[in-house]
């Protein structure tokens, strides 16, 4: 496939926001290159949206309420078959609204940052001669993501492609690029650690980043800062996310303690991690991958049963992270990291090797190779 400037579609989802920066991580990557058009689309929201409010408001509240249903749904469906009845019901969804989007928007190429697949019944059944592409975002493979009209696969792992082909996969139609993230990640290494107080260090201080999700949902954070707190020359930094009463709450607990510091939604994540020594977050795919990219030994506090505690056992196999059900287990954790280096450098050197922060370009490059370089005429 030739085009002066070809373009692209990229169907997202806004559950939870990992999809989303995944897609505006492969936007950037590919308007780097200057030869093509993007367009993002909320498939879901813009087809259902009083669905899809209601679908995130369940989602959301899984993981407060009802963890093991849906980690025991998540399971029992992660071998789903993408033609079978109830595959072909989820991947209905939207099917119209799509059909309007291509007509209007005519793009070469489509990419899934999330397992919504109408279009490939829908390719099917108009014949349109369009490449599909999955990009997955967690490090544990669902069913969902898989079938059969699919033209490329981009894993986060080569234990993910391995996987891909136990399942039916050509091995050709996977690429282990990693997860994409946001560029400055690349970058971060050459910049300046920085806070909002304006504080670049603390010098004799080790320091602990706490994420809470982009909604922060992580529980337990007080109990967690607490113990922190009795551990010696500790600085902790806590990103609450979207979650404004969770930081007004935690900037009243502790507005006498110089050594928590917290924050809201940021677009400086890398920066905090560069000025970190360990990261303690959930396991979303996308944190995940932030955190390996800067190299921060990885610690996971109560992940919730279904692709978020698959992703934490997976890091956990590779030694890059530890698992915790209870704030006193995870501080004696935390504990012995700032006490043991080696025990760090061992974690880290893992955390190395799982490091692909050039996904989105791995990404990029690979479909303007595979479906849109020039085609050269010989005589």
């Amino acid at each position: 496939m030739a085009n002066a400037k070809p373009k692209i579609l990229i169907l997202y989802a806004s559950y939870g926001n990992g999809h989303y920066q995944a897609s505006r991580a492969i936007e950037a990557a590919l308007r780097k290159r200057g030869s093509c058009e993007v367009v993002l689309l909320d498939l879901m929201a813009e087809a259902h949206p009083m669905l899809n409010e209601l679908t995130k408001f369940v989602y959301m509240q899984s993981f407060k309420t009802i963890p093991q249903i849906y980690g025991w749904v998540y399971n029992l469906t992660k071998d789903m078959q993408a033609r079978s009845p109830f595959g072909s019901v989820l991947h209905s969804f939207g099917m119209r609204k799509l059909q309007e989007t291509l007509a209007h928007v005519q793009p070469d190429l489509v990419i899934h940052t999330f397992p919504q697949l109408a279009l490939p019944a829908l390719r099917r059944r108009t014949g349109m001669n369009l490449p599909i592409v999955n990009v997955l975002t967690d490090f544990d493979l669902h069913g969902r993501w898989l079938h059969p009209d699919i033209d490329r696969y981009y894993v986060p792992t080569e234990d993910m492609k391995l996987e891909a082909k136990a399942r039916g996969v050509h091995p050709d139609r996977v690429v282990a690029s990693g997860i994409p993230i946001h560029p400055s990640f690349s970058t971060a290494a050459d910049e300046p650690p920085w806070l909002d107080n304006g504080e670049l260090a603390a010098p004799g201080k080790r320091t602990v980043l706490l994420m809470a999700g982009a909604f922060g949902v992580l529980s337990g954070i007080r109990d967690i800062c607490h113990g922190l707190m009795r551990l010696p020359d500790v600085r902790v930094l806590i990103v609450c996310g979207r979650n404004e009463a969770l930081k007004s709450d935690l900037d009243h607990e502790f507005a006498g303690q110089p050594d928590i510091h917290t924050f809201g939604y940021v677009d400086h994540i890398p920066s905090l991690m560069k000025a970190s020594d360990m990261v303690i977050t959930k396991p979303g795919g996308i944190t995940l991958a932030e955190s390996i990219a800067s190299g921060l030994p990885i610690l996971i506090y109560r992940p919730v049963p279904g692709q978020e505690l698959n992703n934490a056992l997976y890091l956990q196999g590779k030694g890059a992270a530890l698992l915790s059900r209870h704030a006193e287990e995870l501080i004696g954790q935390v504990n012995g990291l700032l006490t043991h280096p080696v025990q760090a450098e061992r974690m880290k050197q893992a955390v190395n090797r799982l490091c692909k922060p050039q996904a989105a370009e791995t990404i990029a490059d690979d479909i303007m190779s595979k479906w849109f370089a020039p085609v050269t005429a010989f005589v």
